[in-house]
């Protein structure tokens, strides 16, 4: 990974928490592999203000070209999981793709599929959409769930 861990921005990071507390819906073992991976890596992330974001870095509404060697290559946005649409290329961040990609940067490598097919995918660029999230979240929940992750972080790091 590029920046060591995942970022997200501020409202995306909350955002995804929601997502993660009121999905318990899970498609097959790789679907809750992906939503747990994402979950740990959330745990540990950096958050960032919409305005402090670095422009390489996959958040909510991104656009994103992912390449395989074969030379296989798809480019889609990254969505809520309401706004999923597979035949607009529309893919959601609880997906088992979408969960594996959000907070990372262009250059970074993920392995993607099932245990008996398993490939290597390379983000090879990100594309920042002027659309951000319809949804107010309010500066109180937000600061509360930015409080619980800094108690998390400190919390790891004194027992490193």
């Amino acid at each position: 990974m590029k920046y060591g861990s995942l970022v997200l921005e501020k409202k995306d990071f909350v955002m995804i928490q929601r997502y993660q507390q009121l999905t318990p819906y899970v498609e097959d073992y790789a679907h809750k592999d992906a939503l747990d991976n994402l979950k740990e890596r959330m745990a540990t992330a950096l958050i960032y203000d919409l305005e402090d974001m670095p422009e390489d870095i996959i958040r909510m509404y991104s656009y994103v070209n992912l390449s395989y060697e074969s030379g296989w290559n798809q480019t889609f946005q990254l969505v809520p999981p309401h706004e999923n649409n597979l035949e607009n290329d529309k893919i959601s961040v609880q997906s088992t793709l979408g969960a594996s990609i959000i907070g990372l940067s262009e250059g970074d490598i993920i392995t993607y599929g099932l245990p008996s097919n398993v490939k290597t995918l390379t983000i090879k660029k990100i594309t920042q959409s002027n659309q951000h999230f319809k949804v107010n979240i309010t500066e109180r929940t937000i600061n509360e769930a930015l409080a619980k992750h800094k108690i998390n972080l400190l919390t790891q790091n004194s027992e490193l």
